[in-house]
């Protein structure tokens, strides 16, 4: 059972803090150096660091040249580096640092991994440059010129020494590391490629690497795509502002990247010390290892290059403070950038996939008409808007779109004169049509409480005027030879909030089926600050937005105008369980994992990044909140919600989060248990130490 007190620590959910620092040097001055880089571990190790990655070289500086063949330089990196190693046994955290190093007679350019007060293996560079700038032959030998697989130094014995190592945590096997250095990078196959096949999550580079103009762009083209390649982290630093400028310049630049994600990136060009944290999810690199399964195929392939690896094990000490959060940044919306560039982008993709897809139907099934309801909500409304764009792409007239606005027993002013409002402003063939009296007929027929006066409003109430509007649509697609356009989004499919079969389940072609809530507002609202469909139609538009989400199928009040059924009072904030869906489909994490994301995004509403959302509309949710909604999440998407999504219509693919078709993302049992999603989900507390 985990503990209140572990659950608040990013160490107990697969996460490992990292730095990475650039010590300002003084060329072949060691004391100098080493001082610095022990301050910088210092830094780390007090900001709960387990990894610490320096520049290559950084013991002596880089940029020393033929003072690498002076014997005085090498014996005093030796001795630079037993202070560091003395340092780091009062220091819970791995070093890896550069420096020259003799061995068998052959000179190396070499990083050496430190932890509490010992040395766990040498790596060698395996590719040396020797090509304009570089004269690194003149001085090193390639990691393949060594001869021995263990070396003595700083008094301890049978070090493992060699360009193959993985270095590996006992009690956190996801915990795996590989160091390779500058040029290592820049080779058609760098070593880290076999490393990560090898096993390892973490990858390390010391760097020197001098600056030019453009070329830190080019570097981060590298660590993006490597990181992205080998489904890893990538840690990068390059040598800082000390090194000499006889002839070249530096910039100092160090960067984190996860899977092709910039996390963490230092101040090019500063003058003097710096280190950069970043917070790398483990887990998330072994889930998308584990399903990107050319991922294994490629160990397999290359498993002669991979057995010669040699890995080092060791157990580490985390640590174990109460309250150790993320600093790395979640958005709150993860299907909505919170960047207004990257959003507007998002947008703009999604919102064209959706128009292609629909085009493609109507193309290949010679259908020129489209049937749809319109209830003045978000989901119709945004399937309206795509519906519109597709006859503007297909050359018909929007009036092809027949528009049905089918008020029943619960539907109230506001959305049905905002339904009005939109069929006029899109220009489609706009109808009313009310279903209260056909709903009637089938309450008679079933002999229904409510047909005798009684306020009886259960299900079969509410998914008589669901079925009564689905069967009118396609009784209307028969007759106009047209397609039903379905208008259900992936949040309602994910928690089972739809009318299965003859009801808002099904459709001719369901749009917006793998488009989340916390989406659709958003696309609605680019659409509207974008005037895309004109300035009437954005006034209706915003309009829709500051509608209460309900399905109307209650009546309220006599003289009230407002919703008898509130949806997110029933299924939970929608905001709050998209974050859930996504972090759920897309990684397949533990419910208590996701709780700690999203405890550690939507505690303080003042804290962090925001779309553009007004600030009285920003919310935060306390643990126990988080808890709650994510039981409900946790037992309608496991337990009771399958059998709807594995039978909803043809649907187009929007984003990276993923979808819930059985032909496309999301194949699962119908009848499968919810207990172990529900058990874990108890072990989440229900407050936070400072609540």
């Amino acid at each position: 059972m985990q503990s209140d007190k572990a659950f608040f620590n990013l160490y107990h959910h697969g996460f490992v803090r990292v730095a990475v620092g650039i010590p300002d040097v003084r060329v072949a001055d060691v004391a100098f150096n080493a001082a610095e880089t022990i301050m910088l571990m210092e830094q780390a190790a007090e900001q709960h660091a387990l990894v610490a990655l320096f520049p290559e070289l950084g013991l002596t500086a880089y940029s020393c040249e033929d003072l690498f063949h002076q014997q005085t330089l090498l014996a005093g990196a030796i001795d630079a580096l037993d202070r560091i190693l003395a340092a780091s046994k009062q220091l819970p955290l791995v070093a890896v640092v550069g420096l020259p190093l003799q061995v068998n007679h052959a000179l190396y350019n070499c990083a050496a991994i430190l932890y509490r007060g010992r040395i766990l293996g040498v790596v060698p560079k395996t590719f040396l440059p020797n090509y304009r700038e570089f004269y690194e032959l003149r001085q090193f030998a390639p990691a393949s010129a060594a001869n021995c697989g263990t070396i003595t130094l700083c008094g301890q014995r049978a070090i493992p020494f060699g360009e193959k190592l993985l270095f590996r945590a006992e009690n956190q096997p996801h915990f795996s590391f590989f160091a390779e250095i500058c040029e290592d990078l820049w080779v058609p196959v760098p070593p880290s490629c076999h490393a990560a096949l090898a096993g390892a999550t973490l990858l390390l580079n010391l760097s020197a690497s001098n600056i030019t103009i453009g070329k830190h762009a080019y570097r981060h083209s590298l660590v993006a795509n490597q990181s992205a390649r080998c489904l890893a982290a990538y840690l990068y630093t390059a040598a800082g502002t000390g090194e000499s400028t006889t002839d070249l310049a530096w910039d100092g630049h160090a960067m984190v990247y996860e899977n092709g994600a910039l996390l963490a990136e230092s101040s090019r060009f500063q003058e003097g010390s710096q280190v950069i944290l970043a917070d790398i999810d483990l887990d998330r690199l072994i889930q998308e290892r584990m399903r990107q399964n050319s991922f294994t195929q490629s160990a397999r392939y290359y498993r002669q290059t991979i057995e010669p690896f040699r890995e080092i094990l060791f157990e580490i000490d985390f640590p174990e403070s109460s309250q150790l959060l993320c600093q790395r940044h979640y958005d709150r919306f993860p299907y909505v950038p919170a960047d207004p560039a990257a959003r507007d982008a998002h947008c703009f993709e999604a919102y064209h996939i959706q128009v292609q897809g629909l085009v493609k139907r109507l193309k290949h099934t010679g259908i020129q008409k489209i049937v749809i309801g319109v209830s003045g909500g978000l989901d119709s409304t945004h399937a309206l808007i795509v519906a519109a764009r597709a006859m503007d792409v297909l050359r018909y007239p929007r009036t092809h779109i027949l528009a049905y606005t089918m008020p029943g027993f619960a539907t109230s002013s506001l959305t049905l004169n905002n339904a009005r409002a939109l069929m006029q402003a899109i220009g489609c063939t706009a109808h009313e049509l009310d279903i209260r009296p056909s709903c009637e007929q089938m309450l008679c027929d079933l002999d229904h409480p409510y047909i005798h006066g009684e306020p009886v409003y259960d299900v079969t109430f509410e998914n008589v005027q669901a079925g009564e509007r689905t069967n009118h649509l396609f009784r209307l697609a028969n007759h106009h030879h047209a397609l039903v356009l379905g208008t259900g989004d992936l949040s309602e499919l994910a928690l089972g909030w739809c009318t299965y079969g003859v009801g808002d389940h099904m459709s001719h072609y369901a749009i917006n089926a793998s488009v989340p809530k916390t989406l659709i507002r958003f696309l609605i609202r680019w659409i509207a600050d974008t005037d895309q469909l004109g300035e009437h139609a954005s006034t209706v538009l915003r309009a829709i937005l500051d509608t209460e989400i309900s399905p109307e199928l209650i009546p309220g009040k006599t003289g009230s105008n407002q919703p008898a059924q509130r949806t997110e009072t029933i299924i939970g904030p929608y905001e709050l369980q998209d974050f859930n869906l996504y972090y759920t489909i897309r990684f397949g994490y533990l419910p208590t994992k996701i709780a700690f994301l999203a405890y550690c995004s939507w505690r303080d509403r003042s804290q962090g990044r925001w779309p553009s959302i007004p600030e009285n509309q920003r919310n935060q949710y306390t643990i126990g909140e988080i808890k709650h909604w994510l039981n409900v999440f946790a037992y309608r998407f496991f337990q009771i919600s399958q059998f709807k999504r594995s039978c909803i219509p043809n649907a187009p693919k929007v984003g990276s989060g993923g979808s819930l078709s059985p032909r496309g993302d999301y194949r699962a049992p119908s009848d499968s248990e919810a207990k172990l999603w529900l058990e874990n989900v108890e072990r989440i507390p229900d407050r936070a130490p400072d609540e």
